[in-house]
């Protein structure tokens, strides 16, 4: 009996279509895909752990404090975070990747080049949905405020408020694909283990540190005292270079890859 062969990989015609969908669309942009890459899935267990740890902590300072009033500033807080993080990730990303691309040999310089059109791209995608709410919100891109309408419209009002219509929706599939892809970027680093695997856990120890540096000149902890202010500020990043370190160690014990051989040394 013929053994049946590997599942046929779906059309363009079935991949653009699935674009319309703002969570699939995030998981295609912001996720890795190259195929050779080390995915272990203990590593993404390890990962999975240090967030939900690290959220309940977070949850409990706030709530024990009260530095939020209620559970919608919480939201709020978490969302402007994970944005924030999201902001900073992609303006220490190019300058990470390219100091790694620098200090790699010449023999591997263009193959990491070609790898970072990706993590490129979605750093792209989500810069540039990003700036279509900035435009939208400013009536740049309508002419004005939404919804004024003569008191005899005409063909064209209607032309118009069909388009109008149209970029609102664009702007709620921009809403979902922006929060879901900045989750995703913060996962995967930017999906710069299409890069190279060893580029997540590194510039992930540079991005909590930066975080915390940023932490310690904001009002987010007002009122906490110092020593949970401290554990709140530094455990995080600390967590976070315990396991990217780890995940270092265990790419370089189990699957032989290191930083130093990564650059070519």
């Amino acid at each position: 009996m013929p053994q049946p062969g590997p599942p046929r990989p779906p059309s363009r015609m079935r991949r653009a279509f699935r674009l319309l969908n703002p969570i699939a669309a995030g998981r295609q942009v912001c996720k890795p895909s190259r195929p050779d890459r080390v995915d272990d899935p203990a590593v993404k267990r390890i990962q999975v752990l240090r967030m939900v740890v690290g959220l309940a902590a977070m949850v409990w300072i706030l709530v024990s404090y009260r530095i939020t009033s209620d559970a919608k500033s919480l939201a709020y807080q978490r969302f402007d975070q994970i944005l924030t993080s999201a902001a900073l990730l992609a303006a220490t990303l190019p300058v990470a990747v390219g100091a790694f691309v620098l200090a790699s040999r010449s023999h591997t310089r263009r193959l990491y080049l070609r790898r970072a059109l990706k993590p490129l791209g979605a750093l792209l995608a989500l810069a540039g949905t990003i700036l279509y709410f900035v435009l939208i919100t400013s009536g740049a891109l309508t002419g004005g405020p939404f919804g004024q309408m003569p008191e005899k419209p005409s063909t064209a009002d209607y032309m118009h408020l069909m388009y109008e219509l149209f970029l609102v929706l664009v702007m709620l599939w921009g809403f979902v694909f922006v929060v879901y892809g900045a989750g995703l970027a913060l996962v995967h680093v930017f999906r710069t283990a299409d890069i190279h695997e060893v580029l997540p856990p590194v510039i992930a120890i540079v991005l909590v540190w930066e975080l915390a540096v940023a932490d310690l000149f904001s009002n987010t902890f007002d009122g906490v005292p110092a020593l949970v202010r401290g554990a709140a500020i530094f455990g995080g990043p600390l967590s976070v270079t315990a396991v990217s370190l780890w995940e270092l160690r265990r790419l370089r014990t189990r699957h032989g890859l290191t930083l130093r051989r990564a650059l070519g040394r």
